[in-house]
């Protein structure tokens, strides 16, 4: 039976996709969020994080202008992707164009790709091969630098140990939990929050999480209540 852990990553918003994990385990990425075309990158197991940034113009506040929502809607919610550079993550953009972003040094480097064509989906596959899909129905299959047999199973070693050191720093949650919140303990890679950290937490700055200063808000309404 599979149990969630207690170590929670929080992000700030919704709407974001599934998160991927870079081949080496070194990295997780998350798309999103459902207000701005969002791109976070943590470390992992640590979670710190490593990237966070918006492709395009950030969002303006509601009501939207036609312009900037025509330009949201014009990135693909799966233009992301890890290929076999460790490191590295892919970004596929409106202009068909893929940008590699090196998430050490933060340097970017664009590449021209399709030609007259939206990219509309970028993935990897096992080998590390990128696969570009075009709203025109281009299908561009890309090799960069995918690696040999002996990289591609130091990959394995290194995400496998990534893997066991998050598991031994964190537990299952108890089985007869009814009350999932009541146990997590959660981190936005900068701060870690215990249980009863927010529960009691009735106060919280313009420069706090959203989340967090809804909570404060929720809390202190109780107290009053009571």
């Amino acid at each position: 039976m599979i149990r969630p852990l207690l170590r929670a990553l929080i992000l700030d918003c919704d709407g974001y996709e599934t998160p991927l994990f870079s081949a080496d385990g070194r990295h997780i990425a998350i798309r999103g969020n459902a207000y701005d075309n969002s791109v976070q990158v943590f470390e992992f197991p640590s979670l710190h994080p490593a990237l966070a940034t918006t492709l395009g113009d950030p969002s303006p506040g509601h009501p939207y202008p036609q312009e900037w929502l025509d330009q949201m809607e014009a990135w693909s919610r799966h233009n992301i992707a890890f290929g076999s550079r460790p490191g590295v993550l892919w970004i596929a953009t409106p202009a068909g164009t893929l940008v590699e972003v090196d998430l050490e040094t933060r340097q970017a480097v664009e590449h021209d790709v399709l030609t007259g064509s939206r990219s509309s989906a970028l993935a990897a596959t096992a080998t590390g091969e990128l696969l570009v899909a075009g709203s025109g129905g281009d299908l561009v299959l890309l090799s960069v630098l995918s690696g040999s047999m002996q990289t591609r199973t130091a990959s394995r070693d290194v995400s496998r140990a990534a893997a066991i050191a998050f598991l031994e720093a964190t537990a299952e949650i108890p089985e007869d939990c009814d009350d999932l919140e009541a146990h997590l303990v959660l981190t936005d890679g900068i701060r870690t929050w215990e249980a009863d950290d927010l529960a009691a937490v009735t106060s919280a700055s313009a420069t706090d999480p959203t989340w967090l200063q809804l909570r404060a808000a929720v809390n202190e309404a109780q107290v009053q209540s009571e």
